[in-house]
C-alpha cells in the first residue's frame, strides 16, 4: 500500500488530487480513478490528520495531510495539479451546525478555488448536491435551472451549498474551469472492503430492521454512490465548464421507499405507518435536544423534519444526455444494502 507524504521531487503536470479522500464520496472517487486509470494516473488525497484511511487500504494514492479550511495546507498539495476532485464536504441539518457548515462548505470552497487559481489547475470537479437546486413545490421533478426558493436558505445544509457553488461560479470569473455534480442522497456500501459508509444508508437498514415505523409525507431521489464516484470521471471528461449536472437514479416518496423495503426477504417492517403532523414536531425537539446535550450532529432535526414533508425530487435528463450516464436501480441499491 502506498500511503505516503507527498514529496515534491516527483511531481508531474498529470497528478490529480482528490479532497476528501478518505470520505464516504472521495474514497469512491479515489478507487473510481484507480479502476479508470490505473498506473498511468498519478493520484493524491488530501486528509484531515486524524482520519481513518483504512478505506484507502491498498491503492497507490499519495496522502498530503491537510484541511481545505487551512489555506496555508494547501499550497502543497495543489502544487502542479491538474485536475482536482473537491469532494471534501460536511452534511448536517441542524442550526446548531450552521457556522460550521458555513466554515467547510463555503470558506472550505473558497479556500480550494483560490488554491487552484493559484496553481493553474486545468479543471476543479466539485462535489456539490442537489441541495444547492431548487425545489419544486408541485412534485415534479427539479433541474439544474430550477430557482433556489427564498425558503430554502433557513436551511444550513442548503444554503451552504448554494453558497459554495457562487465560490465555484467566482472561480469561473477568474479563470478557472469548473464543473459541477450534484448528487441527490446518496447511499450504499460502495466497492472495496473496508468500504464507508454514511447516515442515509444507515437509516436504509434501520428500516429494514423495523427500528423506524413512522414514515414522513415528503420524499427524496436516490443514487448508489458508486455512481456517484463514476459521475464525477464522465463530468471531469465530458462535461462543460460552468454546467451543473444532477446525479440520482430515481424519486420515492418515504411511503414508496417503505413499502420497497418491506417486499425484501427478512425484513422486520410490520407496523411502518404515516406520521401524523405532531409527530413532526416531537421528533424534531427531541433531536435537537440530543443534539444540545451531547454535541453531535442529529439525524432527526427541526430542519430535517421540515424538509421530510417535501418531495424534493430532481431529473436526471441532463446526466444521461450529456455525460451519458446509467444508474443502478434503487431496489438494487437498497437490497445490496440490507445483504
Amino acid at each position: 500500500m502506498r500511503l505516503n507524504t507527498l514529496s515534491s521531487s516527483n511531481n508531474n503536470k498529470g497528478d490529480v488530487l482528490v479532497t476528501g479522500a478518505s470520505g464516504y464520496i472521495g474514497s469512491q472517487v479515489v478507487k473510481e480513478l484507480n479502476r479508470v486509470y490505473g498506473g498511468s494516473l498519478r493520484i493524491r488525497g488530501l486528509v484531515r490528520r486524524n482520519s481513518d484511511l483504512s478505506v484507502l487500504s491498498g491503492m497507490p494514492v499519495e496522502i498530503i495531510r491537510g484541511d481545505v479550511t487551512d489555506p496555508v495546507s494547501l499550497s502543497e498539495a495543489f502544487r502542479d495539479v491538474q485536475t482536482v476532485f473537491h469532494c471534501a464536504g460536511m452534511v448536517a441539518y441542524t442550526k446548531n451546525c450552521r457556522r460550521k457548515l458555513h466554515d467547510v462548505n463555503v470558506t472550505g470552497t473558497a479556500n480550494v478555488v483560490n488554491a487552484c487559481l493559484d496553481n493553474n489547475v486545468g479543471r476543479l470537479v466539485m462535489t456539490s448536491s442537489v441541495a444547492a437546486l431548487g425545489v419544486r413545490e408541485d412534485g415534479v421533478p427539479a433541474d439544474e435551472e430550477t430557482p433556489f426558493c427564498e425558503w430554502q436558505k433557513s436551511i444550513s445544509y442548503m444554503e451552504s451549498k448554494r453558497l459554495a457553488e457562487l465560490e465555484g461560479m467566482r472561480g469561473i470569473a477568474e479563470g478557472l474551469d469548473v464543473v459541477f455534480v450534484n448528487p441527490g442522497v446518496v447511499i450504499g456500501k460502495g466497492e472495496g472492503m473496508p468500504a464507508k459508509s454514511n447516515k442515509a444508508t444507515e437509516a436504509v437498514q434501520a428500516i429494514y430492521e423495523g427500528k423506524i415505523p413512522l414514515y414522513p409525507s415528503g420524499g427524496i431521489s436516490l443514487v448508489n454512490v458508486s455512481d456517484v464516484a463514476r459521475a464525477h470521471l464522465d463530468a471531469w471528461n465530458k462535461g462543460e465548464a460552468g454546467e451543473r449536472y444532477i446525479v440520482v437514479s430515481d424519486n420515492l416518496s418515504f411511503g414508496e421507499l417503505f413499502s420497497m423495503i418491506r417486499t425484501f426477504s427478512g425484513n422486520r417492517l410490520h407496523h411502518a405507518v404515516s406520521a401524523l403532523q405532531p409527530i413532526y414536531g416531537i421528533a424534531a425537539a427531541a433531536g435537537e435536544l440530543v443534539a444540545l446535550v451531547t454535541g453531535m450532529r442529529p439525524y432527526i432535526s427541526i430542519e430535517s423534519m421540515r424538509l421530510a414533508q417535501k418531495k424534493l425530487f430532481y431529473a436526471n435528463d441532463k446526466s444521461v444526455e450529456k455525460l451519458g450516464m446509467s444508474y443502478q436501480p434503487v431496489r438494487d441499491i437498497l437490497q445490496s444494502i440490507v445483504a
